[in-house]
């Protein structure tokens, strides 16, 4: 889950919604200078899927100990941590899963989740907030994500559909930022984040060149990006989200209640040069 401040209460936002948004950003993702993804309809699956494997979790929302929502929110950018207010072996349950239902269908679109799976919980893990019981599951689940891609680039590189160019390693690569790269946008988007920040990574242009894409918000839910990277001047975007009333609440069975209770409601997102 995902969490916008509100007046009154809290959007949340359900990590497949989230997921959904970064793939209508991948999709709209390329112009004159900024290079277009290939092979196309797998980098999308793979961008716009990557946290399927999260709407049963999801559809119980849980609270933290002080009673607000358990969820990502603007405190979290750029870092993962918190992890003293979950149970890391359901976590690492509900992040293999999320791999695994798409790398069955297509283990392309697998391999880029799983990259960003453990990019996630290496490079941007607080260990520090991980008991040393949860270290170790950790570490071994780490191990059977590598062990896992291993197999995928095996099937990658025997899949004839493929061109030669879209199984090479850099490709994959820029791939796998490109997810990174359009999450983030839409983490941002999703908990209204207010500080100027970058993509995450150099993001590949049409002359073999990188570049790092700046975002600035100009307003509640609008964010201004340099360079620019879509193929349209402006675009808008909506994604849904419930909204409930309260800041804090007694149980997660009452938030739950309040969450399912919420009509689905749609918000709009501006992005602009």
């Amino acid at each position: 889950m995902l969490r916008m401040e509100s007046e009154t209460g809290w959007w949340l936002i359900t990590h497949p919604d989230h997921a959904h948004l970064a793939g209508d950003f991948a999709a709209a993702w390329g112009n004159a200078q900024f290079r277009r993804p290939e092979p196309r309809m797998r980098v999308l699956k793979g961008i716009a899927c990557h946290d399927d494997g999260w709407a049963a979790r999801d559809a119980h929302p849980s609270i933290t100990r002080e009673g607000r929502p358990s969820a990502f929110s603007t405190e979290l950018v750029g870092k993962y941590s918190a992890f003293e207010e979950i149970d890391i072996e359901e976590y690492l349950a509900v992040r293999d899963r999320a791999v695994r239902i798409i790398a069955e269908e297509d283990p392309y679109a697998g391999l880029l989740i799983s990259m960003h799976t453990y990019n996630l919980l290496t490079a941007h893990a607080d260990r520090t907030t991980i008991a040393p019981e949860g270290l170790e599951l950790l570490d071994s689940f780490l191990a059977r994500q590598r062990t896992y891609q291993d197999q995928l680039l095996t099937a990658i590189a025997a899949d004839d559909s493929l061109a030669a160019g879209e199984k090479a390693e850099q490709t994959i690569l820029e791939h796998f930022r490109l997810l990174q790269a359009c999450d983030n946008l839409s983490l941002l988007s999703c908990v209204a984040y207010d500080l100027p920040v970058h993509l995450l990574h150099p993001l590949p242009l049409n002359d073999g060149t990188r570049v790092e894409v700046q975002v600035v918000p100009v307003a509640e839910r609008h964010f201004c990006l340099t360079p620019w990277p879509f193929t349209e001047p402006e675009l808008r975007f909506n994604f849904p989200a419930r909204h409930v009333r309260g800041k804090l609440f007694s149980s997660s069975q009452d938030l739950e209640a309040a969450f399912h209770a919420a009509p689905v409601e749609r918000l709009t997102l501006t992005l602009s040069r």
